[in-house]
Formats: C-alpha cells, structure tokens, sequence
C-alpha cells in the first residue's frame, strides 16, 4: 500500500506525557478497562488491549496502576464506593437503583456474571467485605421493622441481587417473556419500577 510504513513503535512515557493530564489520561484508561473487563472477563483482558482503546502507552497503565490487578481493584473500589451510596434509602428504591445502575454500568456488571459464571480469577478486592455490609445493612432494616422477621437476610440479598441483574445474564429470556428490548431505557425504567413494586409488598 503505498504511503504504507508499518506499525508505529510503542515508547515509554516521557515526563512531560505524564504530566500532561494525568487524571483524564487515569479516566480513559479506567474506562477502557471496564470495557474490555466487560468482553472478555479479567483473564482474558490483555493490557495491550486497554492500552489500544484508551489511545495511550500501554506503559501507563503499569505507571499509573501498576498493570491489570490495580486498574481491576481501582474499578472494584469505585463500585463499592458507588454501590455503599445507592444503598441509602427504602429497600424498595436501592433496589430500583441497582436496577438503573446496572443499566449505566453495563460493562462493570458484565464483567461480574463472568466472574460467576466461568470461574474467572479475579482480584477479590473487597468483594466479600462489601457484601457482608450489605448483609449487615439488610438485617438492620429486619431489626427496624422494614424486612419480614423470617426472611434470612443472606438469601434475601442474593435473591435481589440477582432479580437486579437479570436484564443482564438473561437477556433472551427476558425479551421472550416481556416481547420487548431487554438493552434499551424504556424496559430498564419499567423493570426498574416493578421490581421495587415487588420489594414495597414484601417489606
């Protein structure tokens, strides 16, 4: 082809690109990350695919975040950091929350049900800790007389939590039973609306 001169070698990074916007050079490297975490799952996301799609210097990523487990537990952090907000409020409207947050963060949601389903070895950065909070959480609302006494809050957060992403890992099936787009905003707002129906008649 003419014009043509192969690929352009990758370099290290320069002081100066380091210091030239480093936190929106960090945001698009987190964002590319939470993509390819998203198709591929952690083990099969390589750095040099993140690298690619945020258009930086692979070299970055481990200058930055020290290589894939530190932009995966940097991510995992966000998550929790977001998720211990959304849990603020009645049962009901948490629950329609991580419904829509689902819906906003598809990729990092993605990036779970590979995590569950395929045995995928990622990072437990806080995982357990976090959802042993959100245990705690729901039994307190069992104490304050906003969940059934006999509700076992373990089964209950499990059973929510999956009833939250299922849009997500049953896509087929949701669009067989409803007749509609599982993916688009009006669907989210409507299954985000009826799950937390659901929760109102059971507390």
């Amino acid at each position: 082809m003419i014009g043509y001169r192969g690929p352009v070698p990758r370099r290290s990074p320069d002081p100066a690109e380091r210091k030239r916007d480093p936190e929106r050079t960090k945001a698009r490297i987190l964002d590319a990350a939470t993509v390819e975490f998203g198709a591929k799952g952690y083990a099969a996301a390589r750095v040099s695919a993140i690298a690619d799609r945020a258009g930086v210097n692979k070299q970055l990523i481990s200058y930055y975040f020290g290589g894939k487990e530190g932009l995966y537990r940097e991510l995992a952090g966000r998550w929790h950091q977001q998720g211990g907000q959304l849990a603020e409020g009645p049962l009901a409207e948490v629950v329609r929350g991580f419904v829509l947050s689902t819906r906003e963060r598809r990729d990092w949601a993605r990036l779970m049900v590979w995590e569950n389903v395929s045995g995928d070895d990622t990072p437990d950065e806080g995982d357990g800790e976090f959802l042993r909070a959100q245990v705690d959480a729901l039994r307190a609302r069992q104490e304050a007389g906003e969940v059934p006494a006999d509700l076992d809050p373990e089964c209950l957060l499990l059973a929510l939590t999956a009833a939250a992403s299922a849009t997500l890992f049953m896509p087929k099936m949701a669009r067989r039973i409803t007749g509609q787009d599982p993916t688009s905003d009006e669907f989210a707002e409507h299954y985000a609306d009826q799950l937390a129906r659901l929760v109102r008649h059971l507390t």
